[in-house]
């Protein structure tokens, strides 16, 4: 029985050819996930698709040639705000090449970015719909902002000039902020352990904070991706602190955006927003002082007015009663003719000396009042802060807040010290 015998060269050639000849296999639209890349000139991945248990079920090598990756990669990139790397989905325009020595392959021509940004919507709304069905999508939204809100824990990176302006624009507002840098990762693999990493030591001394601020500066939008995180929203959605979230510019939106108490477009936007809570915190305490002081004031007013009427009336009440007390008297003297004037006599001189120590006593009861109530006004203008100045007391102030230790002065530091009359500006060496 003959048969016939081929050369593998060319039997792979000739599959080749029927590869290359066949028009289903050239300049076709494949959706898949990308994996493995590898830049070196060329740019080689691999190209797999997945089942729903998220199972690989086809997989195929794939080439970008180096004189048109940049072009193709770089549109991509601009178009999505995704870096070009493994995990992501794609849908692009390949043609089947199968080669004898290197096998087949696609060699991708175009990339459609449309595809991409619509995964990315589509995962987004996947992370989001997860949390609200698990309850804790709008948790981080309802805490509330301790007053003051003055002690803030910082993720970021360190020398990160986000994280510069942060603390620049917070410190130089005058209130007296405490912050504390908890290291992470800000782009890349390693964004999601590392910020996880923070939160968790943050929430192990939950008790020493105010409040959570993450933050990243500007840069390429592909650098947010790993912010597009479930395992990072829904750790901040059930944080026991409120999360200000400020990553990158004003247009970037990540998720996480969606679960956090405050989202700002900038670190510097985050700074000023928690000066701007430290201000009214502050506008509301002198406004309860001045209310304080009107309350007091009046109250005073009103009992001394009080006093007065007491001081009044007392004497006035005290003769009246005895008078009609005296005129009952002279009534049942009259009513009785076998009683003898000489004993009746004294007690009616009784009556009258009881009636004068009644009213001296009234009297003398009104004025220790009068003169205690006086006391306690004395003593409330003697503490308020205008009359301590005036006794030679000053007050001295570093930013706007009063230094209570010589510990706290630095040379270069700007001191006001406050007199009664005036302010004394100077520098310590």
């Amino acid at each position: 029985m003959s048969q016939q015998v081929v050369s593998l060269y060319r039997l792979t050639s000739l599959v080749a050819n029927l590869i290359g000849s066949h028009p289903g296999t050239q300049n076709v639209w494949v959706t898949a996930e990308l994996s493995d890349v590898n830049r070196r000139g060329h740019v080689y991945m691999e190209l797999i698709e997945k089942n729903d248990s998220g199972q690989a079920v086809a997989k195929a090598r794939a080439v970008i040639w180096a004189n048109v990756a940049q072009s193709i990669i770089g549109k991509f990139e601009n178009a999505t705000g995704q870096r070009f790397e493994s995990g992501i989905k794609l849908m692009v325009r390949a043609s089947v090449s199968m080669h004898p020595l290197y096998g087949m392959s696609l060699v991708i021509t175009d990339i459609n970015p449309e595809f991409t940004m619509g995964d990315l919507v589509r995962r987004r709304r996947e992370i989001l719909m997860k949390l609200k069905a698990e309850g804790i999508l709008e948790d981080n939204r309802k805490l509330e902002w301790g007053i003051p809100s003055l002690r803030i824990a910082v993720v970021s990176a360190q020398g990160a000039a986000g994280y510069g302006d942060f603390v620049h624009q917070l410190y130089s507002a005058g209130f007296r902020f405490k912050t504390q840098l908890f290291q992470a990762v800000m782009q890349g693999e390693r964004t999601v352990p590392t910020v996880l990493a923070a939160l968790e030591s943050i929430e192990s001394e939950a008790d020493k904070w105010d409040g959570v601020v993450i933050i990243r500066g500007g840069g390429a939008t592909s650098d947010l991706a790993a912010f597009e995180s479930y395992d990072l929203a829904a750790r901040i959605a059930c944080f026991p602190l409120p999360v200000i979230v400020g990553i990158g510019h004003e247009r970037d939106i990540t998720v996480l955006d969606y679960v956090a108490n405050m989202r700002v477009k900038t670190p510097t936007a985050a700074a000023e927003w928690l000066i701007q809570q430290a201000s009214l915190q502050l506008d509301k305490l002198k406004m309860m002082a001045q209310q304080l002081h009107v309350t007091v004031s009046e109250r005073v007013s009103g009992q001394r007015e009080q006093l007065s009427y007491f001081h009044a009336s007392l004497p006035l009440v005290a003769t009246n009663y005895m008078a009609r007390r005296k005129t009952q008297l002279e009534r049942a003297i009259s009513s009785v003719g076998n009683l003898s004037a000489r004993r009746i006599a004294p007690g009616l001189q009784r009556l009258d000396g009881l009636a004068q120590r009644l009213q001296m006593l009234s009297s003398g009861a009104v004025s220790r009042q009068r003169a205690l109530l006086e006391s306690k006004k004395s003593l409330l203008d003697a503490l308020s802060p205008q009359d301590t100045l005036k006794r030679g007391y000053t007050i001295t102030l570093v930013d706007g807040v009063a230094l209570k230790s010589a510990k706290d002065v630095s040379p270069g530091m700007k001191l006001i010290t406050c007199m009664h009359d005036g302010e004394i500006v100077s520098v310590t060496e």
